[in-house]
């Protein structure tokens, strides 16, 4: 007889295990998917550009964010919002599942002479210890949607736990119609497979962040899609992804 549930994380863990068979790309186990994934520099990859997210430099021409301060970079792959944000005054904290993905993220950074904290592992392991906050802005570029539905709970809770009084929390996410997964939550666990990455509508992104405790202490700044950049522009853009800003109050 094997009797293993007593807390939240041992139910976390088991729903992790429904997934196995996907090589789990959002656990530490996945570094292995991510390293191959990251390994080959020229592959058409659009997000492999060093170039920060249009709407993260919008943010921040507009005054929406507010330069310097602590930040932390969820996913950060290569370092190109990292960098960004380095170079604007932030204390930045990045981290990712690919020791092949830092590795290139950190080389980056000694070109750019940026000074950036690079972790490697989980971030949800990492929450209480190295990551822990408070951060002025928490920033996700393509971490959220490769995600389980389980796994939000997690999110938020690195949300609660380390963003500011008054901080932004800022992402970018699949667009439901237009790229990942339209399932409804319960079939992941029927399929154990993500298929890519999961969709949203921005109605779930609202619902989901509409609060991290209590009381609804995110305010949403701005939702839209993604603008689409041409080729020669200093800033990523692809419309398939939902952009999103929210303030703690």
């Amino acid at each position: 007889m094997d009797r293993t549930i007593r807390t939240v994380d041992d139910v976390l863990n088991l729903l992790d295990g429904l997934f196995a068979r996907e090589a789990d790309r959002w656990t530490a186990d996945g570094a292995t998917w991510w390293d191959g994934f990251y390994a080959d520099r020229a592959e058409p990859v659009p997000f492999f550009v060093g170039k920060p997210d249009e709407n993260l430099v919008s943010y921040l021409e507009r005054g929406l964010i507010n330069p310097g301060g602590r930040a932390l970079d969820l996913g950060c792959g290569p370092g190109r919002n990292a960098l960004h944000l380095a170079s604007l005054g932030f204390e930045v904290d990045a981290v990712d599942l690919s020791p092949v993905a830092i590795a290139w993220a950190e080389e980056r950074a000694r070109e750019a002479g940026a000074a950036v904290r690079f972790h490697r592992g989980d971030a949800f392991a990492l929450a209480e210890t190295e990551l822990a906050g408070p951060y002025d802005l928490v920033y996700d570029s393509g971490c959220f949607h490769h995600l389980p539905p389980h796994r939000r709970i997690s999110y938020l809770a690195l949300l609660r736990n380390a963003l500011a009084p008054g901080g932004h929390f800022a992402l970018t996410c699949f667009a439901a119609g237009e790229m990942g997964s339209e399932e409804p939550d319960a079939a992941f666990y029927h399929q154990g497979a993500l298929h890519g990455g999961l969709a949203y509508t921005p109605e779930a992104l609202r619902w989901i962040f509409s609060d991290l405790g209590g009381d609804p202490d995110l305010a949403e700044v701005e939702l839209r899609r993604m603008r689409d950049e041409p080729p020669e522009s200093a800033c990523f853009g692809e419309p398939f992804l939902w952009t999103a800003l929210f303030r703690r109050r």
